[in-house]
């Protein structure tokens, strides 16, 4: 009679296992982090892109006659703000050409001291960073088709600093309409 020690661990061949990722998960795994800050620079671009539509239409349909430089600044608005939606569009999806076209907004934006500069110079390090330039690489776009398991995921103190930005810039704006 053979006696089994029902407390002995389980005999299982380990090297039959292997819980290693491919070269491909790896390859996205590395990059995640900055395939996110770069897709969240196309949503800035979005929300700034409608911003300077919206100020476009603005100055244009309501001009004031004694004003005449207002709609031909209104037009500048207006396309730029058209650009900065499709470029937008392309960074979310990461194309290469909107990785170009960012590249001329953000040289454009350094020229708006105080923020401007700091965000211009930010996305353009995000751009023209190793990592940035690996994102917009022709075969990135198949390791991102390759690995739709892998997402990146954004701490809940990141989602809360920008529930407060939000709350204080509608705090402002409250202040400001009721003040003027």
């Amino acid at each position: 009679m053979s006696t089994v020690n029902p407390y002995a661990p389980p005999k299982a061949n380990v090297e039959d296992f292997s819980g290693a990722t491919s070269d491909v998960e790896r390859e996205r795994l590395e990059h995640v982090k900055h395939e996110a800050s770069v897709r969240s620079i196309g949503t800035l671009y979005y929300i700034g892109g409608f911003l300077m539509l919206l100020a476009g239409i603005a100055m244009f349909v309501a001009v004031d006659p004694t004003e005449p430089m207002l709609r031909p600044l209104g037009a500048f608005y207006f396309l730029l703000g058209a650009v900065s939606v499709v470029v937008a569009w392309g960074m979310r999806r990461l194309r290469r050409w909107a990785g170009g076209a960012s590249i001329g907004l953000s040289g454009v934006s350094l020229l708006v001291f105080p923020v401007g500069t700091i965000v211009g110079a930010y996305v353009l390090y995000l751009l023209l960073s190793a990592k940035g330039r690996r994102i917009f690489a022709e075969d990135y776009a198949d390791i991102v088709a390759a690995t739709p398991n892998i997402k990146y995921r954004t701490s809940i103190a990141v989602w809360i600093a920008l529930g407060a930005l939000a709350l204080m810039i509608a705090l402002v704006v409250a202040i400001t309409m009721l003040a003027g």
